[in-house]
């Protein structure tokens, strides 16, 4: 699957979109009804997301037969911290997730950077562990109004030159 390619401000509703399919489809079982409704539409009550876009540098994962449909998404903002990261859950466990995670792990190391950090739910914790990134803290916030626990978490990406994946 190379259907890769990189996210524009037009793209901002279907990223939205995306962004509220994965936490609805996704989240039920580990987190509250009140923690999936407030995350679910931060994407359209907060500017964050549209913000991360303008600023940062993202990637799409579309469908195969339509490079206008985005199944799932990752943006770096700023270029050492991984923003966002969501798959539709009809797209999940695809292998989206991975290369975009992989895809903008290269793009950092390209730029110069030899670590990204991120703050990551209890959905993108496995993916990025399986992927080598490190815990560094717990920590529980207040977002969207509701609790969350989350981890920062870190990568060195100077294991990701010595295995050759530096494009």
């Amino acid at each position: 699957m190379k259907n890769l390619r990189v996210l524009q401000l037009v793209d901002f509703d279907q990223v939205a979109a995306v962004y509220r399919d994965a936490v609805i489809s996704q989240a039920e079982g580990l987190y509250s009804q009140a923690q999936i409704a407030a995350w679910a539409n931060h994407a359209h009550t907060s500017s964050a997301i549209h913000e991360a876009l303008h600023r940062g540098y993202g990637l799409a994962s579309c469908a195969a037969n339509n490079q206008n449909i985005i199944e799932a998404f990752g943006v770096l903002d700023p270029p050492q911290r991984l923003s966002l990261l969501y798959c539709r859950g009809s797209a999940s466990r695809q292998g989206r997730g991975r290369l975009i995670l992989q895809s903008l792990e290269s793009h950092a190391w390209q730029q110069g950077y030899r670590e990204l950090h991120t703050e990551a739910s209890q959905l993108s914790k496995p993916l990025l562990l399986r992927l080598g990134w490190q815990i560094d803290a717990e920590e529980k916030v207040i977002f969207a109004g509701e609790p969350f626990q989350r981890w920062r978490m870190i990568k060195d990406l100077s294991q990701q030159n010595e295995m050759g994946l530096d494009g």
